[in-house]
């Protein structure tokens, strides 16, 4: 029986304890060692596996995520985010986000893909919104690490990704010894959704190669 999960409360939680949460999980499972993979906040957190059981970490897929801490631009857009969450709950995000996440290809060819995304927006409470942003604008920075990962890694990224540009993807792969890049063409943000099965392909050539 692994350790018991704890609540810190979604007051101010931090990306480590979403690691710490991931970390007790597998333990739960018995699973010692796995590939950590993450889109956006999800790598942020694969990040935060590093900091805290690197030794637990085979291997990383990095889609659409940056190793950089928010700068005080980004950070104050948070704010602002985390205040329309506040007042107009998960419909005021999911009307602010989703011509962001999603690429211009996706919207005009998959209008469909819209009022999915919005849907995933909905299900989610404001507290929890309101944490998970608030632990994305607090994240350390994560590219001093970058140069001592001994896993294998891959970056995806997007080519219309209107929030994480390609240069971003481009830099983590450039400071990771031996890691892949694949830049997925007509992507936004949600490349796994938007583009699944060129995604797909991308996770199971790298899985392969472990």
């Amino acid at each position: 029986m692994g350790p018991a999960f704890e609540d810190p409360g979604l007051g101010d939680l931090s990306i480590d304890d979403y690691a710490d949460d991931l970390l007790a999980l597998l333990t739960h499972l018995e699973i010692d060692r796995a590939v950590m993979s993450g889109v956006s906040m999800g790598g942020y957190v694969a990040f935060g596996m590093l900091r805290r059981a690197p030794d637990r970490v085979a291997g990383l897929i990095l889609s659409n995520t940056r190793a950089t801490a928010d700068s005080v631009e980004a950070r104050a857009a948070r704010d602002k985010t985390i205040d329309l969450a506040r007042r107009e709950g998960p419909a005021g995000i999911a009307t602010a986000m989703v011509p962001k996440l999603l690429g211009e290809t996706m919207r005009r060819e998959q209008p469909d893909l819209a009022d999915a995304v919005r849907r995933l927006i909905l299900v989610n409470s404001t507290e929890g919104i309101v944490a998970a942003l608030g632990a994305i604008k607090t994240r350390p920075d994560a590219t001093p690490t970058l140069g001592s990962v001994s896993c294998p890694a891959l970056v995806i990224a997007g080519e219309e990704d209107a929030i994480i540009p390609v240069a971003d993807a481009e830099a983590m792969h450039t400071a990771m010894p031996g890691s892949s890049l694949i830049v997925l063409p007509r992507v936004g943000h949600l490349s796994n959704l938007e583009s699944p099965a060129a995604w797909g392909s991308a996770v199971e050539a790298f899985l392969g190669r472990e």
